[in-house]
Parts: structure tokens; C-alpha cells; sequence
């Protein structure tokens, strides 16, 4: 056992203690190489040497490191290195100076605003999903494993106990029921095989306890859980919470639901549920039928050539906004992935109060945002009553790969033209 803290483990130094838990000593390192901190875990001595589980003690700490350290993802935390000295196993990995995390805002008195829960699960789904499509079953998913930064992004981390779904894979993991009961899954109680359906069954639970700061399965003891778990229905979260959106509600119910052939299938199929909610929470537009929807934006430049079929795609994929006069639609070093196509009216586009230009019906904007997900760099302002469809880059990838690759097409040439016409401008 480490009693005092090392001068350095391998080629990293140990600057001071960050934190203690059942899986081992968390330090604060220094990377001499790569010049940056780094957090160093160190397993604990004691149950690595147990006669009776430190072999499997070894194999799930170091799963960690080898299932972690295959996967690349902003919302992950990186795995860097893991090594011995001495007698010390260590695992070396990205640091979050100032990080806390989800497990804060689970308390009725420091929830969060609903949009900015519905973001955290929305950025976890997306993380999940690409670690499930590498084969990886996190199995658990908790508000304690997953931090929140101080620029407020998100990071899952703790792969102590994942599972590689591979054929070729050689890992032998135990499948029975390894995590915390409290966030598991139906089948993880069953001791049933683990799918990515059951690490968003688990995401569920959390966004649940984000939104209410209430366990959906409360129970006094470990029976009585199991049992809400496997055979009852959690509270409806607006009896806790009134101004809650039913649309929130039913994306809960199908993320827990106790038949898995009933849930998200893959987290990406909760994003855009997700994404489609925070659409309606910025406001309700007037009511139009789909229908004029539907003619309003076959009659666009940007849609010609689109078979009737897949308009109506990108129209189920998009969400139809309209704004008054002088009301912002987007504001310059904000943050998003949408784009937008102007149905009717105009908007003017400022950059540092100065007005750049005026976009009309069927022009674009937001196309670097939708692209590379950077910070806005300038503000939109509606001139006149204005209706606009917003397509968000997640939401789009659920609509047939035809219709994506025309999208794409059309898109990239839409850029192409403006960069070329701001080009000109520049040069005159």
C-alpha cells in the first residue's frame, strides 16, 4: 500500500494526491516529454496481492488502460500510457484541472438548466455511440464517471469494468453482474450478455437524476431495487419537475424501457431525440402543415434536383423555426452544429456590431458551424418576420444514405460559392 506519495512512477513525476477510491490512488503527474500534467492512477498494493482476487483486480485495472486506450473521442478521457515500477501498476491519463463531476447536480438543490442537461446526455450519447460501434460496453455508466469541465464540455472515463463486443477479441471479462446496481440494466441484473443498449439504459437513469435530482428506482435496500428495476415504472419526472416537456419524458421512458427491443438502439438514435427536444424548447413556431412546408422548400434553389421523397427526409430531419423582426437566431462565439436555409423573409449578418450583409429567401448560413463544429463568428438578426429550417448534423445522418450523399453535394457547393463570393468581395 502507498502510504506516502512517490517522487516519480516511470518517467512521470508526481506533483501531489488527487483522489482515493476503490480501484486506487489517483496523483497528479507531469509529462517531462510532452510537457503537461497528466493524472497518474496507481493501483492499490493490498488488492492487487489478494489471494483471492488480485489476479482479477490486475485485469480490470488494466482493462481500463487497453479499452480506453483504444478509443479517441473529445467527450472520452484519453488513456496516454501504463506501465509498473516497482511493485506499482499505474495507468497515465489526460488530466481535467478543475473538473467535477455529473454526480454534483444530482441534488434537488444544484440542478442544472434543462438545456444544458439535455446537452451533457446528448454529447454522452454521442461519445457512447462511437465507443459501442469500436465494440465497447462502458457497463458503468454513472454521474461519478462522468466529469463536466470548467469550459462546460464533458468527459466519460472509468473503463475499469468495459467489455469488448468483438469476435476476434480475446478478452475474457466477467459478463455476470459487475457495476453499480443502482444504474445497471434489466439484462446486467439478469447476469444476461451486455449490449451498447444497456449503457444508454443506464445514461438514462442519469439524465433522470440530472432533471429531477431523484433516483427513478429509489429503493431502502438492494432487493427492493432489483425488483423496481426489473418490473416497475419509474415516476414521472414533471412530478417533480413541472416545467419539464413531455418530450423529455418520453425520451426517458424509451431509454429505460425494460425490453430492450424497445429502446435506442444506438446512441445515436438518443442524440437526435435529444436534439430534436432542445429544438423544441427554443420556442414553438407557428403552426404550418406539413404540407406548405413541404412546397415552401421544394420551390428553393438549394433543392432542386431532390427527389420529392427525400425532401420530405430532410423535412422530418430538420425542425421549422420562425422569427420576428430584429429577434437573434444565432449570436457571434456560440457554439453549435446546425445550419440554416431561409424559407421566407431575411436576416442581416453582423460581426462586431458592424452589419456584414443581407441574406434572403433561399440562401444558407452556418456552414462552418454544421462542418467543423467551431464557435460562431458572426451574428445572425432576423430583418422581418422570417421562417428557417434547421438542419442539425447529427439529425441529418438519420436520413437515407442517398439522400445524405445529395445533401452533401449540395451543401459543399453552397460553401464553395460563399467562400468564393467572399473571396471576390475581399480582393475588390
Amino acid at each position: 500500500m502507498i502510504n506516502t506519495i512517490p517522487d516519480k512512477l516511470g518517467k512521470y513525476e508526481v506533483r501531489g494526491q488527487i483522489s482515493r477510491g476503490s480501484m486506487g490512488i489517483v496523483y497528479l503527474g507531469h509529462d517531462p516529454y510532452a510537457d503537461r500534467p497528466v493524472a497518474i492512477k496507481v493501483a492499490l498494493s493490498e488488492s492487487l496481492n489478494d489471494p483471492h482476487s488480485g489476479e482479477r483486480y490486475r485485469k480490470m485495472f488494466f482493462n481500463e488502460a487497453h479499452t480506453a486506450g483504444m478509443l479517441k473521442h473529445p467527450n472520452i478521457i484519453s488513456i496516454f500510457d501504463a506501465g509498473t515500477d516497482d511493485d506499482n501498476c499505474y495507468i497515465v491519463m489526460e488530466f481535467i484541472d478543475g473538473g467535477q463531476t455529473l454526480k454534483d447536480f444530482c441534488r434537488v438543490d444544484n440542478l442544472l438548466p434543462v438545456e444544458r442537461v439535455i446537452e451533457i446526455v446528448f454529447k454522452c450519447a454521442k461519445a457512447l455511440d462511437y465507443a459501442h460501434r469500436q465494440g465497447i460496453v462502458h457497463r458503468d455508466i454513472k454521474p461519478s464517471n462522468i466529469l463536466i469541465t470548467p469550459d462546460q464540455d464533458i468527459k466519460i472515463g472509468d473503463f475499469s469494468i468495459a467489455h469488448i463486443n468483438k469476435a476476434d477479441s480475446t478478452e475474457t471479462m466477467p459478463l455476470g453482474m459487475i457495476g453499480s446496481p443502482r444504474y445497471m440494466s434489466p439484462e446486467q441484473l439478469r447476469e444476461d450478455f451486455v449490449t451498447s443498449q444497456s449503457d444508454l439504459f443506464s445514461l438514462g437513469v442519469v439524465m433522470y437524476e440530472l432533471l429531477t435530482g431523484r433516483h427513478p428506482f429509489y429503493a431502502e435496500n438492494f432487493s427492493r431495487l432489483v425488483s423496481k428495476i426489473l418490473n416497475e415504472e419509474p415516476p414521472a419526472m414533471r412530478g417533480y419537475r413541472t416545467e419539464l416537456p413531455g418530450v423529455l419524458e418520453d425520451i426517458f421512458r424509451k431509454a429505460v424501457a425494460k425490453d430492450i427491443n424497445e429502446r435506442h438502439r444506438m446512441g445515436l438514435d438518443l442524440a437526435s431525440d435529444l436534439s430534436r427536444a432542445f429544438d423544441s424548447l427554443e420556442g414553438p413556431s407557428e403552426e404550418v402543415s406539413s404540407q406548405e412546408q413541404f412546397y415552401s422548400v421544394k420551390n428553393l434553389e438549394f433543392f432542386l434536383g431532390f427527389p420529392d421523397v427525400e425532401i420530405w427526409e430532410i423535412l422530418r430531419a430538420s425542425t421549422w423555426q420562425d422569427y420576428g423582426m430584429d429577434e437573434e437566431i444565432i449570436v457571434e462565439g456560440d457554439l453549435d452544429d446546425c445550419f440554416y436555409i431561409i424559407v421566407g423573409g431575411s436576416v442581416a449578418v453582423k460581426k462586431g456590431g458592424s452589419s456584414i450583409r443581407v441574406l434572403g429567401k433561399g440562401d444558407c448560413f452556418g456552414e462552418m458551424g454544421y462542418l467543423a463544429k467551431t464557435k460562431r463568428t458572426a451574428t445572425i438578426t432576423a430583418e422581418e418576420k422570417t421562417s428557417l429550417l434547421k438542419i442539425n448534423s447529427t439529425v441529418i445522418s438519420q436520413v437515407s444514405m442517398n439522400c445524405q450523399v445529395r445533401f452533401l453535394k449540395v451543401f459543399l457547393r453552397t460553401m464553395i460559392h460563399r467562400l468564393s463570393t467572399t473571396t471576390e468581395r475581399l480582393s475588390a
